[in-house]
């Protein structure tokens, strides 16, 4: 069964003046996602994202983040959406654990609710030894840490990551990139950046902006083709093959040329219609018929190529 709906937007629009930042962009996410929301710098990523969090409003359309309007109920919502915006502010001058304790009672923390919340965003984020150490000498990734750290002390069901990457060593990036995959299924996570490897890396599903339009808002399903699944058995290949392509919506299934380990351990790649089912039926496939298998992963399509298909596409859609 899908998941609810956590976040609404409909025909979002937002001017300055002459200039439309953002035009009329749509779309939903359901709990537990991981979004990517990746475009160039100045395609509207930030004006979307201070819109969903209540700092901006928005010039026409709506938007609802857990069934409640983001501008008429902009206080209620700060209460479920945890915000950390490019470059965020930090008070240099306090210690670590001073400024989560301020922060946690700003977000409406009390007695002890306080201590626990800090302690445990503190292990979360691994800034437990740095907790008496003053912010301004932190390095840029700790204090990144501090600024999520923030967002999350009051437990959100959704948090909102504005370039979180930005400016990070390769090391620090790895870091957050870790950090944000840990935060799966606990809550809903929106990452933008515009950096289409980051995205590609910690996104269940990416959206791409450009120019204040939505160009998707799923660029796998929209990379075109037919979903294709890798999976790692063992069993006589002409067997299994046989059973992958006995499934319904199968388009091709082939062995992988340079991964068949043994004539009874090959790796398959399998072309099947997009369905929500696909996996379990080719799982089911190869465990029902007596073979082992050892791995199944869905093969995402080439990010780059799909954002300069999509570019192409709308350039070529303002030409005409």
């Amino acid at each position: 069964m899908p998941q609810p709906e956590i976040v609404v937007v409909d025909k979002l629009v937002k001017r300055y003046g002459p200039r439309l930042a953002v035009r009329g962009v749509s779309f939903t996410i359901r709990e537990g996602e991981i979004v990517g929301l990746l475009g160039p710098n100045g395609s509207g990523k930030s004006t979307t994202l201070r819109i969903l969090t209540g700092y901006l409003p928005p010039t026409a359309g709506s938007a609802r983040i857990v069934g409640f309007d983001i501008w008429e109920h902009s206080l209620a919502i700060r209460n479920y959406v945890g915000y950390v915006p490019e470059d965020a502010p930090l008070y240099d001058g306090m210690r670590v654990i001073e400024f989560l304790r301020f922060m946690a009672e700003i977000k409406g923390l009390s007695g002890r609710a306080v201590g626990n919340a800090v302690v445990s965003v503190c292990d979360r984020l691994s800034l437990g030894r740095l907790a008496g150490m003053a912010i301004g000498k932190l390095s840029r990734g700790y204090r990144q840490r501090v600024a999520i750290a923030q967002a999350l002390l009051n437990d959100p069901p959704i948090l909102i990551l504005d370039e979180p990457t930005n400016a990070l060593d390769a090391y620090q990036v790895i870091g957050i990139r870790e950090l944000i995959r840990s935060l799966a299924g606990r809550c809903t996570v929106v990452v933008a950046s515009h950096v289409l490897t980051e995205i590609a890396k910690v996104a269940t599903r990416v959206m791409i902006l450009r120019d204040g339009n939505l160009l998707t808002d799923d660029a796998v399903t929209s990379g075109g083709g037919t979903p294709r699944y890798r999976l790692l058995a063992r069993g006589p290949q002409p067997a299994v093959l046989a059973a992958l392509r006995n499934v319904p919506g199968v388009a091709a299934a082939a062995v992988h040329a340079d991964a068949a380990a043994s004539p009874e351990l090959a790796t398959y790649l399998v072309e099947i219609a997009s369905r929500p089912e696909a996996a379990e039926d080719l799982a089911r496939a190869v465990v029902g018929n007596g073979f082992a298998l050892l791995e199944l992963t869905q093969e995402k399509p080439d990010l780059e190529q799909v954002f300069l298909e999509l570019t192409r596409r709308a350039d070529e859609a303002i030409a005409a």
